[in-house]
């Protein structure tokens, strides 16, 4: 899959599946998020602020959009690690605070 982009590529040290904008740490749905609802941004804005090629941010969202799939299963990964530390350790809490029923 990543022969088929020119400004993505797969971080062998991270654990993320979706891919990363080459040379910087910027995941590909960073980006993409960035596109949606009601304060979405362009693809100019974003390449601006984040000192990219726009054909950069657009090879992002293409990206995302054509591979839903693996941004659901680092989604779904990062929420059951949460889920587990958070059995481990749970939230500090103020001494006699009580949590709502």
């Amino acid at each position: 899959m990543e022969h088929e982009f020119k400004h993505l590529e797969r971080r062998r040290d991270s654990n993320y599946k979706q891919l990363f904008v080459k040379g910087v740490r910027i995941r590909a749905e960073v980006l993409y998020r960035e596109t949606l609802g009601e304060e979405a941004r362009t693809p100019e804005e974003l390449a601006h602020d984040f000192d990219l090629p726009v054909e950069a941010v657009r090879e992002a969202i293409e990206y995302c959009e054509r591979y839903p799939e693996v941004l659901r299963e680092d989604f779904e990964r990062e929420e059951a690690n949460l889920r587990a530390y958070e059995k481990i350790h749970p939230p500090l809490l103020p001494p006699g605070f009580k949590l709502p029923a």
